[in-house]
């Protein structure tokens, strides 16, 4: 790996799939910084399980926290990031939450609403703008093979419609274009863009419905009859970040075990 080492900034890092990122880019010798939003705790857990994993001295694990929902700590958050490495090599929008009440389409708020767009699909769009203005004023200057890397983490909701959570759906739709449209932009700078959608993952997002989902993967909603994990997502950046797709942008790489295929 070049020197010095490359930087990724992965939001929502401090638990679920984002930690599992954190951690596997750790083991293959990045840095990255820790975003968390309001547990504090579970970043520093976080920041000492990648210490622990890191595979040189040269790898560093800082703490970034704000409301990607909010232009202000999007900002800070950025320039912390910056400040503490001196450059960014790659974002990982990850970061995203569940309607804090689950109704029905008839039932839904407003308030709800904007919360869930808010912080999944503003805040990452617009925190890709800022990558996005940087990296067209820092061309040439990446430590990444291919260049610098542009990561939407999605999920099966992005087409799978589940009307108790339709703001969440529509979050997660949208960032599939937001993808697309940030590949576009960037095709000609060099900056590759990919959408990541995960499928039935074992997180605490998950844990309130383990039973309803247990029965269903065994029944074969998901073909290879198991959850996913963190680590699968962790596995799918990494291979990204060290230019596995060098000939793909703008695409979405399902991790959902074959959920997304179409059965008879």
């Amino acid at each position: 790996m070049s020197s010095p080492t490359p930087v990724v900034l992965v939001t929502g890092s401090s638990r679920g799939l984002g930690r599992g990122v954190a951690e596997t880019l750790a083991e293959a010798g990045f840095s990255v910084a820790i975003h968390y939003a309001t547990n504090k705790q579970a970043a520093e857990d976080a920041v000492e399980a990648c210490r622990n994993l890191a595979t040189s001295p040269a790898q560093k694990f800082v703490l970034v926290g704000g409301n990607i929902g909010l232009a202000a700590d999007r900002q800070r958050l950025f320039d912390e990031t910056l400040t503490a490495y001196g450059h960014i090599d790659a974002l990982v929008n990850n970061a995203g939450i569940a309607p804090r009440v689950r109704a029905d389409i008839t039932e839904a708020t407003e308030e709800i609403f904007d919360e869930v767009m808010g912080i999944n699909l503003k805040g990452p769009y617009f925190l890709s703008q800022l990558a996005a203005r940087y990296w067209l004023a820092n061309p040439g200057k990446c430590h990444l093979p291919g260049g610098y890397k542009l990561i939407f983490v999605s999920s099966l909701s992005a087409n799978t419609a589940s009307i108790n959570r339709g703001e969440y759906c529509i979050s997660k739709a949208g960032l599939g274009m937001a993808t697309q449209l940030w590949a576009v932009r960037l095709a000609d700078a060099g900056v590759q863009v990919l959408e990541l959608r995960p499928g039935i993952m074992a997180t605490d997002m998950t844990s309130g419905v383990k039973e309803k989902y247990e029965k269903l993967i065994a029944e074969g909603l998901v073909p290879q009859k198991r959850w996913g994990s963190p680590q699968d997502v962790g596995l799918a950046v990494k291979a990204i970040l060290n230019g596995g797709f060098p000939f793909s942008t703008g695409d979405v790489i399902n991790i959902d075990g074959g959920f997304h295929l179409r059965r008879l």
